[in-house]
């Protein structure tokens, strides 16, 4: 099963509004489980015995011991709650968020640093392509919600950043 297929799964399962969904194909098995949130529902656990998807792009599956990605919505309480989506750089895809270019170089960008449209932010790992991820919007890093290395979601809040 490539990383597409689990895309898809997740998206039809979102879409469907169903609360779980197991599929299992020779020795690979997939869980989806979704909760409701006020918008809309959302992906909060995915379990599988293969790869994380940031290494899905191997020639051969790489089967590991039941491993979990748990969504985990930011922990900014109030600050994020009056900073609106415009102001929420999201992930456009699931893989590993990356601060840097490579791990000899500096950050992309620091809390503090004045951002203009179409300035590189991060870069998210997926199947071995390195997504760069740009400013929509000029403005001030005013958060980083995401460590580095480590994975994200589609749709997930990577930056809060402040336009004024």
């Amino acid at each position: 099963m490539e990383l597409k297929d689990i895309q898809n799964l997740i998206k039809f399962v979102a879409k469907t509004g169903v609360s779980e969904v197991s599929l299992e194909i020779g020795d690979v098995k997939i869980t989806v489980k979704t909760g409701a949130s006020e918008k809309s529902k959302r992906l909060t656990q995915v379990s599988s015995n293969i790869a994380p998807p940031s290494i899905a792009m191997v020639e051969k599956p790489v089967l590991t011991p039941s491993t979990e990605f748990t969504s985990q919505p930011p922990t900014a309480g109030k600050e994020l709650d009056d900073n609106s989506d415009e102001n929420l750089v999201k992930s456009p895809i699931i893989g590993t968020f990356y601060r840097k270019p490579s791990p000899e170089k500096p950050n992309f960008v620091e809390v503090g640093d004045r951002v203009n449209v179409g300035d590189t932010l991060c870069v998210i790992e997926a199947m071995k392509l390195f997504n760069e991820i740009e400013a929509e919007t000029s403005g001030t890093i005013v958060k980083i919600l995401v460590d580095d290395s480590t994975p994200v979601e589609f749709d997930q809040p990577l930056f809060v950043i402040d336009p004024s």
